[in-house]
């Protein structure tokens, strides 16, 4: 099995790092094509109004000036055009990616990409909790990550459909299982603007998060990682929705 491992924080990411490890251990046919730079919250954008720059890293290691959605084309139009990859594998993403954030996420475009491409796909991201973004436990990742994969892969894929893993803030021993989730929903209502003031007087201005309790939804990826449970959510192509279609063509016949 050949794969293609791609991520949205760049080529240097401890996060990718993590997934060649969990690749290596289903294949010694082992791709990477990933973002020369920090790719986060670039959902599905393609670079079309700048060329994209390839630089070879290493063996069968390649980093591109681009998006997670641009190195995925490159991968597959190009360095591997000859024999394309079996499998793309997304991330680890410094960070969980649920409920709205699968719609920002470069980690689930990358995927995306693939299953546009015709290429099973599966996002994986590690969850981090109150030590912050420097004491994530990619040994949680990497401990549980094969054997969901090889799972996943054991059931099967359907053409149009990606897969989106999030491991939980915990120890790889204290892992409480895996849920097969539905993608959740945030309390909108704790997004807000930081607005502060720069050196110059000039304002500038970051999106923030409001730390407050939230109960996440019954079976969704968000109350998953949430009991501490491995979260698999499978997301599809076709984001059409059959009971409103059918509702307007009623209306408007």
């Amino acid at each position: 099995m050949r794969i293609l491992v791609t991520n949205d924080d760049g080529i240097h990411a401890p996060g990718l790092r993590c997934l060649e490890e969990i690749a290596g251990q289903l294949s010694d046919d082992v791709w990477v094509v990933a973002p020369e730079t920090d790719q986060s919250g670039v959902s599905h954008s393609l670079s079309l109004n700048d060329p994209l720059r390839l630089r070879q890293a290493g063996e069968k290691r390649f980093g591109v000036k681009g998006t997670p959605s641009d190195c995925i084309i490159m991968g597959i139009r190009h360095i591997l055009k000859e024999h394309g990859p079996d499998l793309v594998l997304s991330g680890v993403n410094r960070g969980q990616n649920v409920a709205e954030d699968v719609t920002y996420s470069g980690t689930i475009a990358g995927a995306m990409e693939a299953t546009i491409l015709g290429v099973k796909a599966i996002a994986l991201s590690q969850a981090y909790g109150a030590g912050g973004r420097a004491n994530v436990k990619w040994h949680t990742a990497a401990h549980h990550g094969a054997s969901v994969v090889r799972r996943i892969l054991e059931v099967g894929i359907e053409p149009g459909i990606l897969v989106n893993v999030n491991f939980p803030d915990c120890e790889p021993e204290a892992v409480k299982g895996i849920a097969v989730a539905a993608q959740g929903v945030r309390n909108q209502a704790l997004l807000s603007i930081d607005e502060r003031v720069d050196g110059r007087g000039n304002p500038y201005f970051w999106l923030a998060f409001a730390k407050a309790r939230f109960e996440p939804g019954h079976g969704t990826d968000l109350k998953a990682i949430a009991d501490g449970c491995i979260s698999v959510t499978p997301l599809r192509l076709d984001l059409t929705d059959e009971p409103t279609l059918t509702r307007f063509a009623q209306a408007f016949a």
